[in-house]
């Protein structure tokens, strides 16, 4: 079967500098709205990923996501957001893009073009086969990505992959991949907009649902968040009123001796 990149094709409208403000906003939102349900096809593929995920993290594995560009830090700030929400440590789950920590802020030339790169920056973490890697490219043929998982593979690190094209290279790689086919981008080409649009909401649904497994939401609450503003201070609070049903003075105190909504809740019983 011939592989087709549906991200490259041509958009289903022509003459965007001719349209009005409003006309942009509409048709970009139109588009935007077809993206939950190209995702909802892919839910099994999304199942089967992160059912893997969690069989990895609950041995003592770590989750890797790897990719360049805008897939690239879509990946980071996925990773970057776990610690906070959820209070793992830092390495549980890691975003590596193509060009190092540069290229999180500015574009590193050709960097995603090394077939080997990938696997040498996955090497820095000493990464073994009780980890799990996921690549991220919309294109589905980003070399960066491609051959690190190429390497895992043959060094039994299981892989798993999010791109937007049926066929890829990537998706043919990967053991576990997630293909969101969400056609034709607005602007020809720019995958930044409804296939980043999908690979965020395919990544929120693999840590999320990774984290509830793995035991770190009670309820429908971050009782593990980490309290590190005011506004994460208050919603803590909020949580022991609720799931104790205390007065505020007393939920305030039980925090500011625990330390956790978790810690708190546990410990409540016991005085």
């Amino acid at each position: 079967m011939k592989f087709t990149k549906t991200t490259e094709q041509a958009s289903k409208f022509d003459h965007l500098d001719q349209m009005t403000v409003n006309e942009l906003l509409i048709h970009i939102n139109n588009e935007d709205k077809t993206v939950p349900l190209a995702v909802e096809k892919s839910v099994p593929q999304i199942e089967a990923l992160t059912t893997k995920i969690v069989q990895k993290l609950k041995n003592g594995g770590r989750l890797f996501y790897i990719g360049a560009g805008t897939s690239g830090r879509l990946g980071i700030v996925d990773a970057s957001e776990c610690p906070p929400t959820f209070g793992v440590s830092h390495d549980l789950v890691v975003g590596i893009i193509a060009g190092g920590d540069t290229a999180i802020r500015k574009a590193v030339e050709f960097a995603e073009d090394s077939t080997t790169q990938g696997w040498k920056d996955l090497s820095h973490h000493q990464i073994t086969e009780n980890d799990i890697v996921v690549g991220i490219a919309a294109s589905g043929t980003t070399p960066y990505v491609i051959g690190a998982l190429k390497t895992c593979n043959q060094n039994n690190i299981s892989t798993g992959c999010i791109t937007c094209n049926e066929g890829s290279p990537l998706a043919k790689t990967a053991q576990f991949p997630v293909v969101v086919n969400v056609g034709p981008e607005f602007v020809t080409g720019s995958s930044r907009m409804k296939a980043g649009t999908a690979q965020k909401l395919v990544l929120n649904m693999l840590s999320t649902a990774t984290m509830i497994q793995l035991g770190r939401v009670k309820g429908n609450k971050m009782v593990d968040m980490q309290l590190s503003n005011n506004k994460l201070v208050d919603r803590g609070i909020r949580m022991l009123m609720e799931e104790l049903t205390i007065s505020k003075e007393k939920a305030t105190m039980l925090l500011e001796e625990y330390g956790s909504v978790r810690n708190a809740i546990d410990h409540y019983g016991t005085q």
